[in-house]
């Protein structure tokens, strides 16, 4: 079997140590690739990653793993032992600040918990070093990831496998901490929303100073969560590149400015402080996380990748339920005739949803699926209720109530009829919802009329960007894996065509729709 000299050199840009080769992006490609070029000296980490193992002399050969924040090398030494040396992008956090702080959270969740967590070797947060970049070098997780043996396991070892991660949730839930911020020695807040690390994204500070922590009271930490969202809004607004629901940069300060009124009033709530303790939480458990024993996959064996680890009020992880206790597709809605087109070319409608008979085995299936799934998801909850109430209140209380925490600083990306939604639904459940007083936000008739136009365009929007991150098997930033992207390039192309054609026919705006999609014009 011959190889071509495409096969070849794809194959040898994958290993490429200093290029981002895992993926390729349907909005903004050249900014996302060029945001995950790193410049370093790659044998010079080999020869730091030698060094840490007695015995070694060399790295005889190596492999190259890419998330969205970092490269991760498997570095294959002569003396039989793997380590695994990682670097971070530059979006990745602040510099400096954010590898000190992952060095620091994974050695003090190693001294005080049974938690596995890899053991550092090597690291260096200086990218003034011999190897021209941050790194950390660190032992290889033994077992296997979670993600490869899940598909192979029984209902019985899930649920075993979800009571054990939950186990170290609450492990970790159980620390005591005295302020808001990052890393146990509570420094600055290393969270992207705080830093302009953002691709394609600027950051501003024409309103308020950057405020990144550490926070010693609820209202400061809620103080910098406004003040992110002040970052980022520019000076003047960009009437030909955004759309109408987007909302003005006025709109957008109005708002946030109400916003921080609101949130003043909801802290001094007990339902909101009963549930405000600083929390430290992986934020990111899920299946690639996770490795597993070979022989007894519901037996963990270490949890990886603990970069954005911070101290958060417990509220923040409410809605933060691992992948393994929860259905990935419950909460994606069926979207018929999103897309269609008219008369002549109905049939070539984008959305549709055949009406199919499931076979009584299919039903089995189902059922025998469903069942896992509550079962996990249960053994999750039921753990939290008894062994960490914070968390467990929280989730179980209304989500009306912390939504403005969650998306106050992210009004500008999100747009500013998402943030008022949550004000609107707020005051209008405010007394419902037991609290004192009236809610600062009263929004007048004319405005919820406005709104309502808005925030309808905002949900079309969402749900042409879920159709087409189902459609295209993108993630939401339009990420598709390498192996999938011609396929998938293509597939967008004749998309946004039919998406044009439709609205060309139905007399609409050529214009706004090319705004309404969310990716790159194809």
């Amino acid at each position: 079997m011959e190889i071509s000299a495409a096969e070849v050199r794809l194959s040898c840009a994958a290993t490429d140590p200093y290029l981002y080769t895992t993926g390729r992006w349907l909005n903004h490609d050249n900014l996302q690739r060029k945001a995950r070029c790193i410049k370093f000296d790659f044998p010079a980490l080999c020869k730091k990653a030698v060094n840490t193992r007695s015995g070694a002399t060399k790295v005889i050969r190596y492999e190259k793993k890419e998330g969205g924040f970092n490269r991760a090398f498997i570095l294959y030494l002569d003396n039989g032992e793997r380590v695994v040396a990682r670097v971070p992008f530059h979006i990745a956090g602040p510099r400096r600040l954010t590898t000190n702080s992952e060095v620091a959270t994974m050695t003090y969740i190693r001294s005080y918990t049974k938690i596995p967590v890899p053991k550092v070797l090597d690291w260096s947060d200086d990218d003034n070093n011999s190897v021209g970049t941050e790194y950390i070098i660190m032992e290889h997780a033994p077992g296997v990831q979670l993600h490869d043996k899940w598909p192979s396991m029984n209902p019985h070892q899930h649920m075993l496998c979800v009571k054990r991660v939950a186990f170290i949730v609450t492990e970790m839930a159980k620390l005591p901490f005295s302020a808001y911020g990052k890393g146990f020695c509570i420094g600055p807040h290393c969270g992207m929303q705080y830093w302009d690390c953002n691709v394609g994204e600027d950051r501003f500070y024409n309103e308020r100073p950057p405020n990144r922590g550490p926070w010693t009271e609820l209202q400061l930490y809620c103080s910098g969560l406004i003040d992110a969202g002040f970052s980022r809004i520019p000076k003047t607004d960009n009437p030909v590149a955004e759309l109408p629901y987007r909302g003005s940069v006025q709109e957008h300060l109005r708002l946030l400015n109400i916003s921080e009124k609101v949130i003043k009033e909801l802290i001094k709530s007990p339902v909101i402080q009963n549930v405000a303790s600083p929390t430290l939480l992986h934020p990111d458990i899920h299946k690639r996380n996770i490795y597993v024993s070979e022989e007894d996959p519901s037996c963990v064996t270490a949890i990886i990748d603990w970069q954005s680890t911070s101290i958060e009020p417990a509220f923040v992880y409410a809605n933060e339920t691992p992948d393994l206790a929860e259905d990935p597709t419950a909460d994606l809605p069926i979207l018929k005739n999103l897309l269609s087109l008219t008369e002549d070319n109905s049939s070539k409608a984008i959305a549709t949803e055949e009406t199919t008979v499931e076979s009584p085995e299919e039903v089995a299936t189902r059922k025998r699926h469903e069942k896992d799934v509550w079962t996990c998801r249960q053994t999750f909850e039921v753990l939290l209720k008894g062994y960490v109430p914070k968390l467990h209140k929280a989730r179980a209380m209304d989500q009306t109530l912390l939504r403005p925490f969650r998306y106050c600083d992210a009004s500008w990306r999100d747009s500013v009829a998402a943030l008022r939604q949550e004000l609107i639904e707020l005051s209008q459940q405010w007394a419902e919802l037991g609290l004192h007083g009236s809610c600062p936000y009263q929004p007048t008739l004319d405005e919820l009329a406005d709104h309502a136009k808005q925030y309808e365009d905002f949900e079309s929007t969402q749900q042409l960007k879920i159709f087409l991150n189902r459609a295209l098997d993108a993630d939401s930033d339009g990420w598709v894996p390498a192996e999938n992207w011609e396929t998938a390039r293509k597939e967008h192309k004749i998309l946004f065509s039919q998406w044009m054609e439709s609205i060309k026919e139905s007399g609409g705006s050529e214009s706004y729709a090319r705004k309404l999609w969310p990716f790159d014009d194809a």
